[in-house]
């Protein structure tokens, strides 16, 4: 049995990968307004390492202003195939570009288009008028290759506690948590259990 929370995280998601039939990356990220309510979203994560829990996003959206705000999160994954789910809550930092030009190039190339032609999470009157911005992108960058737009990128949850949650028959569950400790010292966490 591991005591490294991320080695567990990654043993996890692998066994996930096998068994979700969608988008076993796919994550619940929980922000909050300047007014102090909660928001909650589903991104895909893509990246992970002891640094923390990596996604991308358009920064002029909702959820970058509240990161803005108030650059705290909670992520939450939850693999119905294996009953289990994982908690994550951090602080969330902005990654450096280099990386996430690097991720941008990987995209799709109508993945790329979209982060240009949508104003994400602003009012649409009408699809048509989407649809019209994609157009208007695609013959602009025609032929050539699509960089990343400003306004698009990283986020990382740098994990203060993780929670990894089993289930278990007559809800009996099993709950190991684990919390940073020693942060200015290196990466040290202690670990315990929760009543479930």
């Amino acid at each position: 049995m591991t005591h490294d929370p991320h080695a567990l995280f990654q043993s996890w998601m692998k066994e996930a990968r096998a068994s979700e039939p969608n988008d076993s990356n796919a994550m619940a990220l929980a922000t909050v307004g300047a007014d102090g309510m909660p928001s909650v979203r589903m991104v895909l994560l893509k990246g992970h390492d002891a640094r923390g829990f990596v996604f991308y996003t358009n920064r002029e959206s909702r959820k970058a202003g509240e990161l803005a705000g108030d650059p705290k999160a909670a992520l939450l994954f939850h693999w119905k195939s294996l009953r289990r789910q994982v908690r994550i809550e951090g602080p969330v930092s902005i990654v450096a570009d280099d990386e996430s030009d690097a991720y941008f190039a990987s995209r799709g190339r109508d993945s790329q288009l979209g982060a240009w032609a949508s104003e994400q999470s602003r009012p649409l009157a009408d699809r048509a008028i989407f649809e019209a911005r994609f157009a208007e992108v695609q013959a602009r960058f025609e032929g050539g290759d699509v960089p990343r737009p400003p306004h698009w990128g990283g986020y990382r949850v740098t994990p203060d506690r993780i929670e990894f949650w089993q289930d278990r028959a007559h809800r009996l569950h099993e709950r190991r948590v684990f919390t940073r400790t020693g942060v200015a010292s290196g990466e040290a966490w202690s670990e315990g259990l929760l009543y479930p």
